[in-house]
Formats: structure tokens, C-alpha cells, sequence
């Protein structure tokens, strides 16, 4: 019996092999570059799933909530980095999860220094975010006595230890091809260093640098110390059109229930909507999409078929446009594939897996 003959509902299919393939050449990558690996665990959010980042020698992650640091530290991390800002509303749960492991917290606000400083009995390494072009939060150049005034509350305090400097270069999924994602890689790394040159000797610390697409792209990493890539485990079609990634490294696909044709405009309506797929969208040869079309097979999935995609989405219903052919080979009742256009927001909607094996993989279901 296949997979497939399992599947009534909207389901999340995960190809394992690819999965590890895709942990194992960024690892490797790493280890030429003499890099710290620290992958994002927030694209996958599954303790069965980081299990195999273990085989592959990794021992420190990041995560971007405190729950989130507190499920994984349950699954047995003890070095988690959570690379968003400190909020000052959960103190008491950092406080106790900093008692279990070796925690890193990020702080942008020198109001922030002293509170931790009064509140934590724990220690907990501070890195400071930079911002180098994706203006989402973080200091920047021209904040430089701000970064000195957070560096200098953790020297002072016997808690808080300084370890550097994080950025993620979030622009590069803006990017239209790998040269101009390598261009915002090398302009961040820049803007990094000329921080630490700027500093008072002594008060420099690591670089840490992660988003998917520069790490993908990348390859000489002098001047960066850590990497933290996430969504590289899963890419997805957005990877795919900015040159980050090849078709066949997509590791994950919705398995989609049609449930309505209309030959006179070669659509069909499946059971997988907004709150299935989210509702992140690309422009690709100048339509919008939400997604790509396989088909699916007793070994995973196709390539995309051509002329096809996901092209409305409502809360359950999703609407495809497809080519007659393909359209002719499907009823009522019938599976086809959707490659996510963010394989990490789907993820995160869907809340567990099914292997291609069809073994069930469970996740994270916090906030």
C-alpha cells in the first residue's frame, strides 16, 4: 500500500533522503569554512526532525521564541540562541530555562542591559542584532555608541556575557538571481566587520550571520564566524526562483484533495487553502502564484508541471490553473502536489508531517 492511499485530508509530505542531503552539504559547507553551525530550528520546529541534524555532528541551534528554546531544550539542546529580541514579559521563563542550558538572548535596547542584569540569577550570553540592509529590527553603523553602551553593561555585569554580533540578511529573498544574493551577503559582511572595527579593542565579538539564501549562494565566509540557515532543510519556490536552490532539493510538498473541476476555464478547486499553504505569494513570469504543481507518485513527487500553479487562495479552498491534460487526468477525489512558495510558514500552519514513507512526524504546536 502507498503513502498516498493513506491521505484524505490536506497533508504536509516530507522526503526525508532530501532532507538529509540538504542538512549534510550545508554542514559540510561549515566545516570548509571552519564555520560554528548553528541552524535555524524554527523552519522544521520537530525534535524528530533535529535528531538529524545530530548525525550530522551539530550540537548548538537557534530558535526564534522562548517556547520554542524550551520545547528543544526539553528534546535535549542545551546551546540555543534565540534570535529575537529580548522580550521583557518572559523574563521569569529565561530565567528558568537559562538555569538548564547555555542560552543566548538578543538585545538591541541598552535599557534592556540592566534589567537582565537585576532580574537574572542565571548566566546568559547577549548577542546584539544588525541591521545591514533589511530594516526589520537591529542597530546599524550609525548606532555605534548605542552597541558600545550594551557592550559595556555586559562587561560590567557577572551575568551577562557579550558573545558578538547577529544579522540576518533578510533582503536577500527580495533577490532576483545568485549574483545579487551574493552582492547582499558580501555588502552585510562588511557592514559587520567595519562595526567591529569601529569598536574599542577588546569589545568585538563573533559574527554571527543566517539566512537561507547567502548561505546557499556564498562560499568564501572570511570575516563570519557562525552561520544559521533554517529554511535550506525544506527550500521551497521562492528559493527556487532566486537561484538558491534546485528543484530537486525541495523536500517538502502538500498533498491536496480536488474537489471541484471547471474544464471551461481548466481550473480546479482543492481542499488547501490560506490556512494550509499561508498566503505568502511570488510573481513568477508575471502572474501571481502561491504555489507549484506536481504530481505526486509512490516515490514522492514530480518536477513542477509546466503552465501550472496555485492561483487563488481563500481559508480552505485553494484554486489551480492547469493544463488540459493534466486537468483531464483528475476528478473529484483525486491528490496533486503543491510545492509551498514558503515551506516555513506552511510548515508552521500544518503542525506535523508525514514522510513519503508514511511514517507521521510530529512538531512544536506553541505559539
Amino acid at each position: 500500500m502507498s503513502f498516498l492511499d493513506h491521505i484524505k485530508t490536506p497533508t504536509l509530505l516530507l522526503d526525508e533522503q532530501k532532507c538529509l542531503d540538504n542538512i549534510r552539504r550545508m554542514a559540510d559547507k561549515a566545516r570548509r569554512n571552519n564555520l560554528i553551525f548553528r541552524p535555524h530550528f524554527k523552519s522544521h520546529q520537530s525534535a524528530a526532525i533535529g535528531e538529524w541534524y545530530r548525525e550530522e555532528g551539530v550540537t548548538a541551534i537557534t530558535v526564534s521564541s522562548v517556547e520554542m528554546a524550551g520545547y528543544f531544550a526539553d528534546a535535549g539542546w542545551n546551546d540555543i540562541t534565540i534570535a529575537f529580541p529580548v522580550n521583557l514579559l518572559e523574563l521569569n521563563d529565561i530565567e528558568r530555562l537559562a538555569g538548564k542550558i547555555h542560552l543566548n538572548l538578543l538585545v538591541n535596547f541598552p535599557d534592556i542591559i540592566p534589567v537582565l542584569d537585576n532580574k537574572m540569577t542565571n548566566p546568559v550570553g547577549i548577542f546584539i542584532e544588525i541591521d545591514t540592509g533589511y530594516h526589520r529590527s537591529g542597530l546599524t553603523l550609525e548606532n555605534i555608541n548605542l552597541i558600545e553602551t550594551i557592550i559595556n553593561g555586559c562587561k560590567q555585569s557577572h551575568k551577562l556575557d557579550f558573545k558578538g554580533f547577529l544579522s540576518h540578511f533578510g533582503e536577500s529573498y527580495q533577490a532576483s538571481n545568485p549574483d545579487e544574493i551574493e552582492k547582499i551577503f558580501y555588502h552585510g559582511v562588511r557592514e559587520l566587520q567595519q562595526i567591529k572595527r569601529s569598536l574599542h579593542p577588546g569589545q568585538a565579538g563573533l559574527i554571527s550571520v543566517g539566512d537561507t539564501p547567502t548561505c546557499s549562494v556564498a562560499d568564501d565566509f572570511q570575516g563570519v564566524d557562525e552561520i544559521r540557515p533554517g529554511n535550506y532543510l525544506f527550500y521551497d519556490v521562492m528559493q527556487l526562483e532566486i537561484g538558491a536552490c534546485a528543484t530537486d532539493q525541495i523536500a517538502l510538498c502538500l498533498a491536496a484533495p480536488v474537489v471541484d473541476l471547471y474544464p471551461a476555464r481548466n481550473e480546479v478547486v482543492v481542499y488547501a487553502g490560506a490556512i494550509h499553504l499561508s498566503k505568502e505569494r511570488l510573481r513568477r513570469n508575471g502572474e501571481e502564484i502561491f504555489g507549484l504543481v506536481v504530481r505526486l507518485t509512490n516515490e514522492g513527487w514530480t518536477k513542477p508541471l509546466e503552465g501550472c500553479s496555485v492561483t487563488q487562495l481563500s481559508q480552505e479552498h485553494g484554486v489551480l490553473q492547469l493544463d488540459p491534460d493534466t486537468l483531464n487526468s483528475l476528478k473529484p477525489g483525486s491528490l496533486i502536489g503543491i510545492l509551498p512558495v514558503h515551506a516555513c510558514l506552511t510548515a508552521d500552519s500544518m503542525k506535523k508531517y508525514m514522510t513519503i514513507q508514511g511514517k507521521p512526524v510530529s512538531m512544536f504546536t506553541g505559539i
